[in-house]
């Protein structure tokens, strides 16, 4: 399967000029080959807390109406998150969205909200973490604070051929994208393609960086700090090459960490599910 990961700028809190700034550099990424259009972490609107102005409703916002409309132009998948208010009620979550051809989406709600960084105030968690197939791909996605939770991606690493992760990922902290990304493709033998926006908004530098990492850990591609559309071919075959030749997933399982002064050891859950 052939990927294009985005690496773009964003106009903060105007997510119709976003789109209309995105359209172009789907569609050429579609002209290419690319079957899986992968975007960033509240891709139309960039990292905002002011959830009554930027949340969308459900299907019928800016964002999910673009990832729609132009995966069906185009003939691609194409994902990145929102913020997204739920029909009931309840806090808005901030929402991987994976637009296929046929007119059908994916949806994962991102499991840790960025504490730090407000966005548990703004937004409530997920619960679960979903995997999907595209192309004879078996895709798990994140978004952008999870690349920090390894257990999450160990959780899911057996039934998983390519971990996609999009961020909106401060420029000062930038050294730790690029090591956690490899170190999630390395630790789970997968491949690890994470997108990273550009630019500034709301008071925030963002130095782009967006990789791709293939299953043994190799960087099969890496972007600068501008604008940039990296294409990467990800492979099901590549994935059980590696994890044949080292059967490293087999020998993760669940262990014992003594406690002191609890009485009672703590269970840590660290085996694929």
């Amino acid at each position: 399967m052939k990927v294009a990961l985005v690496q773009h700028d964003v106009a903060y809190e105007d997510a119709r000029a976003t789109c209309e700034h995105l359209a172009p550099l789907v569609r050429s990424a579609a002209a290419q080959g690319a079957q899986l259009v992968v975007l960033t972490e509240m891709f139309a609107t960039g990292f905002s807390m002011a959830t009554d102005k930027v949340a969308e409703p459900g299907a019928q916002g800016t964002g999910s109406r673009f990832l729609v409309d132009m995966a069906s132009q185009a003939q691609v998948a194409v994902c990145g998150s929102l913020p997204v208010r739920p029909s009931g009620a309840g806090r808005p979550v901030n929402r991987f969205v994976c637009a296929l051809p046929d007119g059908r989406t994916v949806g994962y709600d991102k499991v840790h909200p960025f504490s730090f960084g407000g966005e548990a105030a703004s937004y409530g968690p997920g619960q679960t973490v979903t995997t999907f197939e595209w192309q004879g791909v078996a895709i798990t996605p994140f978004v952008c604070y999870d690349l920090r939770f390894a257990d999450a991606f160990w959780a899911v690493a057996e039934r998983t051929d390519c971990y996609v992760v999009v961020a909106n990922w401060p420029a000062a902290r930038q050294g730790h994208f690029r090591a956690l990304a490899v170190a999630r493709a390395v630790e789970n033998q997968a491949y690890v393609l994470a997108t990273n926006r550009v630019g500034s908004g709301g008071g925030i530098d963002y130095a782009g960086g967006t990789i791709a990492v293939g299953p043994f850990g190799e960087v099969l591609a890496e972007a600068g700090q501008q604008e940039e559309v990296l294409l990467v071919e990800v492979s099901r075959g590549r994935v059980s090459e590696v994890r044949q030749a080292y059967p490293f997933l087999a020998d993760r399982r669940a262990f014992e960490v003594d406690s002191p002064g609890a009485g009672q050891p703590a269970l840590q859950k660290g085996g694929p599910g």
